[in-house]
């Protein structure tokens, strides 16, 4: 599968709004993936891909997660984590998406996680930082993710984090041990 492929297989299930934006993810991820020297043929169908299955019906996430035996913690979170890793599911099984770091990329994009791969952090912060994005903070974000990759995730998740905490919102595990990872990484 190649880019245009990818992209012709999200405009037909995504709304038009949710496009626009993977299209920005698009952009961001090949513009980082080429100052990070990170695949970009690989960034660009992971960033394609990343909300394939952000639109799908709850129920049927739901039973992705039972059925494939995914971390059970997510049915204890709100439903708007399910999608990455369903996501990885769907591009695995639906679209015979083989490269697990494509498939890592897709899972992980929403929570972080310990031990994430240059690609896993490109579509995480392209995500974050694409040009429909605007909160504040973002542009500090999109600053630091062309120098620095660690730092940039670090702050992400930090603003992630309270952005969480100050909606009286639980913070995924993962999330939580990646933000500890890049903190740890500066003692």
């Amino acid at each position: 599968m190649n880019l245009e492929q990818a992209k012709q297989i999200v405009k037909d299930i995504l709304p038009e709004k949710r496009y626009i934006h993977t299209l920005g993810v698009i952009e961001s991820a090949l513009s980082l993936a080429k100052e990070h020297g990170v695949s970009e043929e690989d960034a660009g169908i992971a960033a394609a891909l990343h909300d394939m299955a952000k639109f799908h019906d709850k129920q049927e996430m739901r039973a992705v997660i039972v059925d494939r035996e995914l971390d059970p913690a997510l049915l204890q979170f709100h439903h708007e984590l399910w999608h990455a890793p369903v996501g990885a599911v769907f591009a695995k099984e639906k679209l015979n998406i083989t490269n697990e770091e494509i498939l890592n990329a897709i899972r992980y994009h929403t929570t972080g996680r310990p031990g994430m791969s240059d690609l896993e952090k490109v579509i995480y912060l392209a995500d974050y930082i694409e040009p429909g994005r605007s909160f504040n903070g973002v542009e500090n974000v999109r600053a630091v993710a062309h120098e620095d990759l660690d730092e940039a995730m670090k702050i992400a998740l930090k603003q992630s984090i309270q952005f969480l905490i100050s909606k009286n919102q639980p913070v995924f595990p993962d999330t939580l041990a990646s933000y500890n990872e890049y903190v740890q990484k500066e003692k």
